[in-house]
């Protein structure tokens, strides 16, 4: 203890005896301390609000989506329209087994919605309950999503989205306002809460209204949906659920189920895959070059210590001339090293720190995400500067533990 005392008061007089050199050095740590901070920060902020942004559009669901047949099969040619119905659904649930929800869904886009004299042409969109979770359509508060009364009634109820309503509405409460749809009146029941998305069909969920399936088609008498929206029950098995569906459409409507281009499935779990791989990859890099800048920093502080131990090479001649060990002499310049390495680390953290907080209230959130300074962040930049402080203090503390007593004496 008395030792380490020591290293401390040797410490200090040397700060006081070379401010400038020493404030040069700390300078480079507390410099590379903030950048790795701010940089991982920032990316982790990135990455969390990318996949908030994504999931605003459902949970790892697939959108399936009818088309034209490219490959002939059972005698039928290509180009030929495949139209799916309400049916379709059914035949899914009884053929595979791996679907945990599913909901047909019907959209159309030319009919204005009217509040007194305020015209909107949203999308208009025939769903089931189940479509609420599927799709996060989560009323705000006072209002309710569609249930299963309103789809048996066909009950004339709307569940504006947030954009619909703030154009219809203004500030005014929309909960049990009449609007007319074309010429039909409906019941406002609720209002969508606003969400971050960053990837629709057709329009972003804001834009639209959502009505009952079964009121939707007496209301447009079309007998085709024009989408099917499901959700596998294990996200791993994902292509195996869409190999699935895609046998059981084509046992029904006959055709070939190699054929992709007949049904188009938008399977968002491949693409939360790819969008976590490239901002996990954009965290590391932005990671990389904080460790670079702190690397650097690390050079300029092992530089300075060769240079420290060149200038006292008298006072480690005469410690080892009174019995001073060579273990001791390392000690003392490792420990001296750790030392501005640590109080640069410290004054990075706070400095750090200060900039992620001001950068917490910029309203850029919905863009690229709030840099918070979490555990990650903390581990990884400990992590890079005990390896920056091991690498800078080993050598200089070698080199002075291994001078001849004899020649520093004469020196």
């Amino acid at each position: 203890m008395k030792q380490f005392v020591n290293y401390i008061s040797e410490f200090l007089a040397d700060l006081r005896a070379q401010k400038l050199r020493t404030f040069l050095t700390m300078f480079g740590i507390i410099w590379g301390t903030v950048t790795i901070i701010v940089l991982i920060s920032f990316g982790l902020g990135f990455k969390k609000q990318s996949m908030i942004n994504m999931h605003g559009m459902g949970d790892c669901i697939s959108v399936m989506f009818p088309n034209k047949t490219t490959k002939p099969y059972q005698g039928f040619g290509i180009g030929r329209q495949i139209n799916l119905t309400e049916e379709s659904a059914s035949v899914i649930r009884a053929k595979v087994r791996d679907i945990e929800s599913i909901c047909p869904e019907y959209i159309g886009m030319k009919t204005p919605v009217r509040y007194a004299t305020n015209i909107i042409n949203p999308g208009i969109t025939g769903i089931y309950p189940i479509y609420e979770h599927m799709r996060n359509i989560i009323p705000g508060r006072g209002g309710r999503f569609i249930d299963t009364l309103d789809v048996l009634e066909r009950k004339r109820v709307v569940v504006l989205g947030n954009e619909v309503k703030n154009y219809l509405f203004g500030d005014k409460d929309a909960i049990g306002e009449i609007v007319y749809v074309g010429q039909t009146p409906f019941t406002v029941i609720g209002v969508m809460r606003p969400k971050n998305q960053n990837s629709s069909y057709y329009m972003r969920d804001q834009d639209r209204i959502f009505i009952p399936a079964p009121t939707y088609t007496a209301m447009f008498v079309t007998p085709y949906i024009t989408d099917l929206v499901y959700k596998a029950a294990d996200v791993s098995k994902t292509a195996d659920v869409e190999k699935s569906v895609r046998q059981a459409l084509g046992e029904k409507y006959r055709f070939d189920p190699a054929d992709k281009d007949a049904i188009f499935i938008w399977n968002t779990a491949d693409i939360d895959k790819i969008l976590l791989y490239i901002t996990v990859g954009f965290t590391l890099f932005l990671g990389i070059i904080g460790s670079f800048t702190l690397g650097v920093a690390g050079l300029g502080v092992a530089n300075i210590m060769f240079i420290v131990v060149r200038e006292r090479v008298k006072e480690i001649g005469v410690k080892r001339a009174v019995g001073a060990k060579r273990s001791a002499i390392l000690l003392q310049f490792f420990s001296e090293t750790i030392m501005i390495v640590g109080l640069g680390a410290g004054i990075g953290f706070l400095i750090g720190w200060g900039i992620v907080s001001v950068m917490q209230l910029i309203p850029v959130k919905d863009y690229v995400g709030t840099p918070e300074i979490s555990l990650p962040v903390v581990l990884s930049t400990m992590l890079i500067l005990a390896i920056i402080g091991l690498s800078a203090g080993m050598m200089p503390a070698k080199r002075a533990a291994n001078l001849n007593v004899v020649e520093c004496l004469r020196d």
